[in-house]
C-alpha cells in the first residue's frame, strides 16, 4: 500500500479545525470579525481622539455625535467587508439584500416614531413626563433635526449590523437562529451598561428591543426594518421629544422632556425606555409583528430556529431566502 503524501493524511490535516463542510466554521468567523472590528476601531479612536473631547455626562453636540458614530460604523463596515471577502459573499449578504428594502426601511421609520410617541404620550398623560417647547428657532430646529437624523441613522446601521448582521447570520449556521439572538441581545444590553444614567429597567428594555429586532430579521430575512425602527426611535426620543436616550442627552432638540415622579415609571435619567411602560410597548410590537408577518410569511431561517443548519439548504429554503433577501446560509 502506498503511503499518503505528507500533509494529506487525514490524521495530519488540521484544516477541519478551521474549515467545515460549509466553509469557515462559525466560531472562527465570529472571532475574526471581532478581531478586525476591534483593531480598526482602536485605530479610528486614536486618529479621532483630538476631536472626541466631550463630557459624556453633559449634552452631546450633534457634530460630535456624527463623529462618534462614524468612528463605530466605519470599522464595523470594514470588518464585515473583510469577512465577506474571506467567505466569498457580497458585503451586503448579511442582512441588507433582498426585495422591498426601501419599503421595509420606511415602515421601520414610521413604526419607530409611532412607538416612541406612544410611550411618551403614556408617560405624559400619566403625569410622569413634562413636555415643553425648546427655544430653538426654525432654522436651528431644521438643522438639528437633520444632523441628529444622520447620527441615529449611523447608529442604527452600526448597532444592527454589529449585533444582528454578520455575527447573527454566522451563529445561525453554527448554533441556530434563536440561540444566536439570545446571545447577542444579552451582549447588546451589557454594552449599554457603560452609558451614564442607565438603569436596570433600561438595560432590560435594551435586551427586549434587541429580541424584537431579531424577530423582524426572523420574518423578513433582512435588517432594513430594524435599522429604520432603531433610528426613528432614538431620533424621536432624543431630538423630537428632548428626553434622555439610555442616559445620553442631545444638545439641540425640538421639545424638552422632564421626568417626574417615580423613576420606575418615569425612567428618570435613563429616559422613557427606562420606564416599565416600555415593556408594554415591546409586547405590543411583538403581537403586531406576529399578526402582520406571522400569517403571511415563512421565515427564511425556519430550518435553523434552535439548531444549526447541518445540511445544505433545501430548494424551498433557498427560494424563500432569495425572495426575502437573496441570502443563503452556509
Amino acid at each position: 500500500m502506498q503511503a499518503d503524501p505528507v500533509g494529506e493524511s487525514p490524521g495530519r490535516d488540521f484544516r477541519w479545525v478551521l474549515i467545515g463542510p460549509r466553509g469557515l466554521r462559525a466560531g472562527w468567523g465570529i472571532l475574526l470579525f471581532l478581531a478586525f472590528w476591534l483593531v480598526v476601531s482602536i485605530g479610528a479612536q486614536w486618529v479621532l481622539r483630538p476631536v472626541l473631547q466631550w463630557n459624556p455626562k453633559g449634552p452631546m453636540p450633534p457634530g460630535t455625535g456624527i463623529i462618534v458614530e462614524l468612528a463605530q460604523f466605519v470599522p464595523m463596515a470594514i470588518a464585515t467587508w473583510l469577512m465577506s471577502k474571506i467567505e466569498q459573499r457580497p458585503a451586503t449578504a448579511y442582512g441588507f439584500q433582498g426585495q422591498a428594502r426601501f419599503l421595509r426601511f420606511a415602515s421601520g421609520l414610521g413604526w419607530g416614531f409611532v412607538a416612541i410617541s406612544g410611550l411618551v404620550l403614556a408617560l405624559w398623560r400619566s403625569g410622569h413626563l413634562a413636555l415643553e417647547r425648546s427655544s430653538l428657532g426654525a432654522r436651528a430646529a431644521i438643522e438639528d433635526a437633520a444632523a441628529w437624523g444622520v447620527v441615529f441613522l449611523l447608529a442604527g446601521f452600526f448597532e444592527e449590523s454589529l449585533f444582528r448582521g454578520y455575527a447573527q447570520f454566522t451563529l445561525t449556521r453554527g448554533v441556530g437562529f434563536w440561540w444566536g439572538a439570545l446571545v447577542f441581545a444579552g451582549v447588546f444590553g451589557l454594552m449599554h451598561r457603560m452609558n451614564p444614567g442607565e438603569s436596570p429597567v433600561g438595560l432590560a428594555s435594551v435586551v427586549g428591543v434587541g429580541l424584537v429586532f431579531c424577530l423582524s430579521l426572523w420574518y423578513t430575512g433582512s435588517l432594513w426594518w430594524a435599522v429604520g425602527f432603531h433610528a426613528a426611535w432614538d431620533w424621536g426620543q432624543s431630538y423630537f421629544y428632548g428626553t434622555a436616550d439610555s442616559g445620553m442627552v442631545a444638545q439641540g432638540h425640538l421639545c424638552q422632556g422632564h421626568p417626574m415622579g417615580s423613576i420606575l415609571w418615569s425612567g428618570g435619567a435613563t429616559g422613557p425606555e427606562g420606564s416599565v411602560l416600555v415593556i408594554a410597548v415591546l409586547l405590543l410590537m411583538v403581537v403586531a409583528m406576529m399578526l402582520w408577518w406571522g400569517r403571511r410569511v415563512r421565515s427564511p431561517f425556519a430550518g435553523a430556529a434552535w439548531k444549526p443548519l447541518r445540511t445544505q439548504p433545501s430548494d424551498t429554503f433557498a427560494e424563500q431566502a432569495i425572495a426575502s433577501q437573496e441570502y443563503r446560509l452556509g
